[in-house]
């Protein structure tokens, strides 16, 4: 029983270092010499034969954001395995790339990475320990003194940078000048001038008065309709004043109306007409009063009333203002 204990022990240290020869571990850099700041290849690689050792489990390094304090790890690649000797089929190599970068000078040591297989912790796959050599920016020693800023130079002045847009600019001008003259010249040809002969002028106060009359006989007050009736009269006199005075009455207020006529030459007893027409209007359209039936006739006299003590002599008669 002993002897064959002795056998399975020779058998088990035998197979662990063959098991060791056909594997191997290595770390490579792509260059050994950079600039602070600058990225490098790290490349970890492990080659075993497949044939030798047909049952295999490996367990890489475990590599963070960083290989040590002054390397950082930018970027980690997945692990790849591949066949690299068509002629050796059972040599198998696993690769996998990291890119490191320092961010201080000086000589900087890679640590060896270490390799776990079949989970033995007595026989660790270590590479080869890497040096990385960083060197800083050189500076222009022959600067030893700040130097003044430079002053603005001013570009010479050349015509013929401008002959180009000029020439377009003035062709453009002429085009759109004969676009806009051949469709004047179009427009007038197709459509006739027609003249319209208006007649005579009706006097601003006739039109009121009889717009009056009109509201007058229709009476519609007597069927309840104050707000129109009202309405009706006020717009009239309205009317009445953009026509005689030029005063934008269709749009004012009543308020704006009796300031804009201070300015006009018109007795004192019209002006009171005036302001009772507008006012009352206003009391029944946006207040909602219900006048007495006096009432209702009483605003229609006052706008005849107002009309008749403001109408032009000139416009009564039929003759044209006399100028000196």
């Amino acid at each position: 029983m002993k002897k064959q204990f002795s056998y399975l022990i020779i058998f088990l240290f035998v197979l662990t270092k063959l098991s060791s020869q056909s594997i191997t571990v290595n770390a490579v850099l792509d260059s050994n010499k950079i600039r602070i700041g600058e990225q490098v290849k790290l490349h970890l690689y492990v080659n075993y034969d497949a044939n030798a050792v047909p049952q295999l489990n490996i367990q890489w390094p475990q590599i963070g954001d960083t290989i040590t304090e002054n390397i950082d790890v930018v970027s980690t690649s997945a692990i790849d395995t591949t066949i690299p000797d068509k002629t050796r089929p059972g040599f198998i190599q696993m690769h996998q790339q990291f890119i490191i970068s320092p961010f201080d000078s000086g000589y900087h040591v890679i640590p060896a990475f270490k390799f776990k297989v079949n989970n033995d912790t007595s026989n660790l796959f270590l590479t080869p320990t890497l040096m990385l050599e960083v060197h800083t920016v050189p500076t222009d020693s022959s600067l030893t003194k700040t130097k003044d800023v430079k002053s603005i130079f001013n570009e010479e002045f050349n015509w013929l940078w401008y002959k180009n847009h000029i020439i377009i600019g003035i062709l453009l001008a002429i085009l759109i000048a004969a676009i806009i003259i051949i469709r004047n010249y179009i427009i007038k040809k197709r459509k006739p001038i027609v003249i319209i002969d208006e007649g005579p002028k009706i006097p601003a106060h006739i039109k009121a008065l009889e717009a009056l009359e009109i509201i007058k006989q229709e009476r519609i007050w007597t069927e309840g309709k104050y707000k129109e009736y009202y309405s009706s009269v006020a717009d009239t006199i309205r009317l009445y004043l953009e026509e005689r005075y030029a005063v934008p009455a269709l749009e004012s207020t009543t308020d704006e109306i009796m300031l804009a006529m201070r300015s006009q030459v018109i007795d004192s007893a019209s002006k009171e007409k005036l302001q009772q027409i507008l006012q009352f209007s206003d009391l029944v359209k946006f207040a909602k009063m219900t006048p007495v039936e006096h009432q209702n006739e009483q605003i229609l006299l006052n706008a005849f009333d107002f009309v008749n003590g403001t109408k032009r002599d000139n416009e009564i008669t039929g003759q044209k203002p006399i100028t000196t």
